[in-house]
């Protein structure tokens, strides 16, 4: 019989203004396993691994590392028996190397002075052993997401972690580095350490892990033999009905022009050309979906069209209109949605209630006044529709949005820029670190705004995704269109890749059919 190398026991979790976020929750991990651990959002999985890793304090419940029960602090005390967490938002500093972010507050010392080569020679022998390998003296801002994540994992490691906590470790990674990591993880696991698994996506928890245990509204539904269950019985067993993991459609009829961006160049921050002599045309009635590793113009693309950043050359028109020196609120007065790809930092305003985040950009409706003066009533009515309409699981829509998960929170952004009535939707990774359910709700929706002749642009890393939702679709490499793709159901993803890391590019000619010019 295996050994186990972590129990939870009946873990219950309430915290003071009576949310019980953890009702009765038990995880046993065995020594060596990549073990999942998955639920809808908001169903306990982040309270219950915070208690593991010392953040938080179990109302009730035992923890037992290695057989020997322990009462779980601190972090410190975490670290100190050998549990490490890899959070899914980087705790790395930009601006130090690889080497100083690795032994950060645990500095070899050679006297009274940090021990740099010593440091340095570690990192580098540590990263060789288990494929984890980044030049210890590069500067960690300019590193990709994949590397940034190998310095999460040794800097765990170098901790003395044996017990690893990842947290939708693969939300922000290419095909490519997912498969890397999987090498990685797997690597590891053959070397004794034991991996807890945090996701969403089913796909992945098939390939690499060899149990799952799931989690409902704060209870555990059961542990379950990978091999042995299908993705739609998880699903099942994660939502509590049967999801539809692909959304059906019906055949897009684009129709006149909503945004036209020609030859369009952003400079970014760092004075490079981000985006190069870029064009395309967005449709009523169509999902054009901007696929491409991460890094190769998209974010400054999006930047340049919300008005959240400035382009240096070309144009871009939406509804007609040039939007040269245009504000945020006077591009989305022409009827322009943004669904930003970082919900926390640019989706919501963190101490306002959810209500209040959902009329953010509503606040001159006449719906919410009478005789001049705001009224609470109508306010609360409209957060009450909101909530039951968009599947917004809360205790109360008066409730401040941060203490929602983060597919509720995308939710909320999402009715909030939905409900406004807008006739161009851009939604930038729309279904990042969301369950399954959500993701099926969020996809339905954007469909259906397509549907009522809206334009819809989708950029997602999810290659899945991005073809499934597209009608149409634009590649990005290097800041410039790899391809169009004027018929998305005759692509796969092998073909897609093979644009994205630039083995083949189109014409131009091909290139130009994404203006639709006459």
């Amino acid at each position: 019989m295996a050994e186990e190398a972590l129990r939870m026991s009946h873990i219950v979790k309430v915290y003071p203004n009576g949310v019980m976020a953890n009702k009765d929750v038990t995880l046993s991990v065995e020594r060596g396993e990549i073990h999942a651990l998955s639920g809808e959002n908001g169903a306990g999985k982040s309270t219950l691994m915070k208690i593991l890793f010392g953040e938080e304090q179990p109302t009730s419940g035992e923890i037992y590392v290695n057989g020997k029960q322990v009462h779980m602090t601190s972090p410190q005390m975490a670290i100190k028996l050998g549990i490490g967490m890899v959070h899914q938002h980087f705790m790395l500093v930009p601006s130090l190397t690889v080497a100083e972010n690795i032994i950060l507050g645990m500095e070899p010392k050679k006297g009274i002075m940090t021990d740099l080569n010593f440091a340095r020679k570690q990192v580098e022998e540590m990263g060789k052993k288990y494929n984890l390998f980044v030049e210890p003296d590069k500067r960690v801002e300019d590193l990709t997401v994949g590397q940034k994540q190998k310095v999460e994992i040794l800097k765990a490691l170098f901790r003395g972690a044996k017990i690893l906590i990842l947290d939708e470790p693969t939300a922000v990674l290419t095909p490519q580095e997912t498969q890397e990591l999987f090498d990685e993880l797997l690597h590891l696991k053959d070397n004794g350490y034991t991996i807890i698994f945090i996701s969403h996506k089913l796909q992945e928890i098939k390939q690499i892990c060899s149990r799952i245990t799931i989690i409902r509204r704060g209870e555990t539904m059961g542990v379950h033999d990978v091999s042995q269950v299908s993705e739609q019985d998880i699903s099942r067993l994660m939502v509590g009905r049967d999801v539809v993991l692909n959304v059906e459609k019906k055949e897009a009829h684009p129709g006149a022009p909503l945004v036209k961006i020609r030859d369009l160049v952003v400079i970014n921050e760092n004075g490079k050309r981000a985006v190069g002599h870029v064009s395309f045309t967005l449709r009523k009635g169509e999902i054009l979906g901007i696929a491409g590793v991460e890094g190769n113009g998209q974010n400054e693309l999006v930047s340049a069209l919300t008005g959240m950043g400035s382009y240096s050359g070309g144009t871009i028109e939406v509804n007609g209109q040039d939007i040269k020196g245009f504000s945020v609120e006077k591009i989305r007065k022409l009827k322009l949605a943004h669904i930003p790809a970082d919900r926390m930092t640019m989706g919501m305003a963190p101490r306002l209630s959810i209500t209040e985040n959902m009329i953010a950009d509503k606040l001159g409706w006449k719906r919410f006044f009478k005789h001049g003066i705001r009224n609470p009533k109508a306010v609360k009515e409209y957060g009450d529709e909101m909530v039951k309409e968009y599947l917004i699981f809360c205790k109360s829509q008066e409730v401040s949005i941060n203490s929602l998960s983060g597919g509720n929170i995308q939710k909320a952004v999402l009715a909030r820029e939905l409900s406004g009535s807008p006739e161009i939707i851009v939604a930038d990774q729309p279904t990042r670190g969301v369950d399954v359910g959500a993701t099926e709700f969020i996809r339905q929706r954007l469909v259906q705004m397509r549907d009522e002749g809206k334009g819809v642009i989708v950029i997602s890393s999810d290659l899945n995704e991005v073809l499934g939702l597209s009608d149409s679709l634009i590649v990005m490499y290097e800041g410039k269109i790899a391809a169009y793709i004027k018929d998305v159901s005759k692509m796969t993803e092998e073909q897609l890749g093979v644009y994205m890391l630039g083995i083949h590019l189109q014409s131009e000619e091909e290139i130009k059919e994404a203006r639709h010019e006459q």
